[in-house]
C-alpha cells in the first residue's frame, strides 16, 4: 500500500499537503527544478523534513504527487450542444495542455515518482471522468455514442503516446481526426 493511500483527506493532513505543494511550485518557479531539496521545501512549507519523508518518501514521489494534483481538471468540459463538438474542443485543450513543456514535465513527474502506478491511474481517471461527463450530456440529448473506454483507447491513448514518444505534428487537426475516427459508426455527425 502506498503512503498516499493512508493519508487522511482533511484537517491537518490537507493543510500540510497544500503547504508543501505550494512550496514546491513556488521554489521551482523561483530557483528551478535542480535546486529543489526536501529540506528547502520543508522550510518553505513550515514543516519538518521528516514530515515530507514520512508522507512522500523522497523528492521524486513528492514531485509526482504535485504533478497529479496539477493535472487534475479545474472544471468540467465545455458544453457545445453536440458530442462531436464537445469532444473536439476537449481534445484540443487536452492536447495543448499535455503537449506543452510544462504538461510534459508534469506527466514525467507523475509517472517517475509512482512505483505502484497509483498516480498514472489517477491521471487516467481524470480523463475518463471528463469523457464520462461529455457522454452523459450526449445521452441526455439522445445522441448515440461510444463508451468511455472506446474514447480513452481511440483519443486519449494515441495522444498520450505521441506526447511522450513522437511529439511532432500535435495539432488540432490531429485531435479532430482521432475524435472523428472514434465516433464514426455511432451516428455522430460532423
Amino acid at each position: 500500500m502506498s503512503r498516499k493511500a493512508m493519508v487522511r483527506p482533511g484537517g491537518r493532513s490537507a493543510r500540510v499537503q497544500q503547504a508543501v505543494h505550494t512550496a514546491v511550485r513556488e521554489l521551482e518557479a523561483k530557483a528551478g527544478r535542480p535546486a529543489l531539496t526536501i529540506p528547502l521545501v520543508a522550510a518553505r512549507a513550515g514543516v519538518t523534513p521528516s514530515t515530507i519523508y514520512r508522507r512522500w518518501g523522497d523528492l521524486q514521489e513528492l514531485l509526482s504527487d504535485v504533478a497529479v494534483e496539477h493535472l487534475r481538471p479545474d472544471a468540467p468540459p465545455e458544453d457545445h450542444g453536440q458530442l462531436l463538438k464537445d469532444l473536439r474542443s476537449w481534445a484540443e485543450q487536452f492536447l495543448e495542455e499535455m503537449a506543452s513543456p510544462t504538461g510534459r514535465a508534469y506527466i514525467r513527474d507523475a509517472l517517475l515518482g509512482d512505483p505502484d502506478g497509483d498516480n498514472a491511474g489517477q491521471c487516467s481517471a481524470y480523463a475518463a471522468e471528463q469523457v464520462g461527463i461529455m457522454l452523459a450530456r450526449a445521452a441526455d440529448r439522445g445522441e448515440d455514442a461510444p463508451d468511455v473506454e472506446t474514447l480513452i483507447d481511440r483519443v486519449v491513448a494515441p495522444m498520450m503516446y505521441r506526447i511522450l514518444f513522437r511529439p511532432g505534428d500535435l495539432t488540432d487537426a490531429y485531435a479532430h481526426r482521432l475524435v472523428q475516427e472514434a465516433v464514426e459508426g455511432f451516428g455522430v455527425t460532423r
